[in-house]
């Protein structure tokens, strides 16, 4: 009897995967591209969606032409336990770091899995690391996770700013994977947070100035006193025993999408 593992026709390689091109059986574009899809699920991802890069070339990137090569940008995400944060009342705890940095070794594998497939079809492919911080003053990466998650359909910027999807809510950690490989696009879905102000209510330090948006924000300030969060995760948090990564929770744990 085939295994299911047939249909995907997914590359085996040094990893174990099946050795057959993704794009072998493929009639189109979307067909290549749900084969894309089906191939980094199997290698751990709960979501993947694809945007545009055209329009995430008006952020913040490092370096500024990162995205000049690439026609697409892949989100993946994988959920967080929702238990883990219901041990969260006012500050972060040692096992929702530990989860939290392990949620980030296992995206950076799965992108650079999910780019060493693409490059094997031929595709110029750059997986970018869950939580790199290139510039620590104003704490950026390479490229908004939220926003290329967004763009590809994964979810919506709450008020938090964090990335929203419907099923997990807030409850997830994102990489993506850079490509030119010609996959067809997912749409971004609306806003749902509403009236509702459960992540403003909840923040230690008022950071969160419950402004919506039913695309996105221009900017962080627009919904954020940002210094102020930076302040309490990287003075205070960050500093804790056992903790050692800028990182909260209390927004995420109000969050009622997701638990």
């Amino acid at each position: 009897m085939r295994s299911s593992i047939d249909g995907t026709a997914r590359l085996i390689n040094r990893y174990g995967h099946t050795k057959r091109s993704l794009n072998m059986g493929a009639n189109n574009d979307h067909d290549y591209t749900e084969r894309v899809k089906a191939s980094i699920h199997a290698l751990g991802a709960d979501l993947v969606g694809v945007a545009d890069t055209d329009p995430l070339k008006g952020l913040q990137l490092d370096p500024p032409d990162l995205l000049d090569p690439f026609t697409r940008a892949i989100s993946i995400a994988v959920r967080l336990p929702a238990a883990v944060f219901e041990g969260i009342i006012d500050k972060p705890t040692p096992l929702y770091s530990a989860i939290y940095q392990t949620a980030n070794r296992i995206l950076d594998e799965i992108s650079f899995k999910a780019a060493d497939l693409l490059q094997a079809d031929g595709h110029r492919s750059l997986p970018v690391p869950a939580s790199q911080v290139l510039d620590r003053k104003n704490w950026y990466g390479a490229i908004s996770h939220k926003a290329v998650g967004r763009m590809a359909g994964l979810g919506w910027q709450g008020k938090s700013l964090l990335l929203v999807n419907p099923l997990y809510g807030p409850r997830i950690r994102l990489a993506a994977v850079l490509t030119d490989a010609p996959l067809t696009t997912d749409t971004p879905v609306a806003n749902r947070c509403g009236e509702c102000t459960l992540c403003m209510d909840a923040c230690p330090v008022e950071a969160i100035k419950g402004i919506s948006t039913e695309a996105h924000y221009q900017n962080r300030e627009e919904a954020l006193y940002f210094s102020r969060c930076v302040e309490k995760l990287v003075g205070e948090f960050s500093a804790m025993p056992l903790i050692g990564t800028a990182i909260c929770g209390i927004c995420i744990k109000a969050c009622p999408f997701g638990r």
